[in-house]
């Protein structure tokens, strides 16, 4: 077979799974800020301040588009204060949020190895979001909500079901974010 066949056949394999993955995930999402206009209110870098397990802690995060409007990638570092109990730690996490379908999906990395599988969904209002993790019979069930205040805060909830309740959520942490200001 010659060189010129060889890279025919390499350049057709490579245009059909490229074509593929597209019918796969419903094609690109359009570039750009209006591929995440619903996601207008939480985008951004912000603070915060929360309680729940394991107590008080302070918070950074940011929520930024990334490859061309592609995906969207949350970023979260929170300080946990020392208690009684236990010494002050940190918390880093990562979110990326992506298009499958018509569907918004996300999936969560963090500094202790967690990994959760979200799907992302508005409320009709459009002033809250919901991310929430699939129902597995062994498994907690997380659910995470930013909800708009109405002095431009977020009301930040991590909530999560036990085994065999998928629906029975109790807080895990909640709190207060604010946009961090301009440098």
């Amino acid at each position: 077979m010659s060189a010129h066949k060889i890279w025919r056949t390499l350049l057709g394999i490579w245009l059909s799974g490229w074509v593929f993955s597209f019918a796969l995930v419903g094609g690109p999402p359009q570039s750009g800020k209006d591929s995440w206009a619903a996601w207008q209110f939480v985008l951004g870098d912000w603070v915060g301040e929360g309680s729940g397990e394991p107590g008080a802690a302070t918070s950074e995060f940011s929520f930024h588009p990334a490859l061309d409007g592609k995906i969207l990638i949350r970023k979260n570092r929170t300080d946990i204060h020392a208690t009684g109990e236990h010494p002050a730690s940190t918390h880093e996490d990562m979110l990326v949020v992506y298009p499958e379908g018509s569907d918004m999906r996300a999936i969560y990395f963090d500094n202790e190895g967690h990994v959760i599988h979200y799907t992302a969904s508005f409320s009709a209002d459009g002033n809250k979001l919901t991310f929430l993790s699939a129902t597995l019979p062994s498994a907690p069930r997380m659910r995470l909500t930013y909800e708009k205040s109405k002095n431009g805060a977020l009301n930040i909830s991590f909530d999560i079901a036990p085994p065999g309740k998928p629906e029975a959520f109790s807080t895990h942490i909640g709190g207060t974010a604010h946009r961090k200001a301009p440098h």
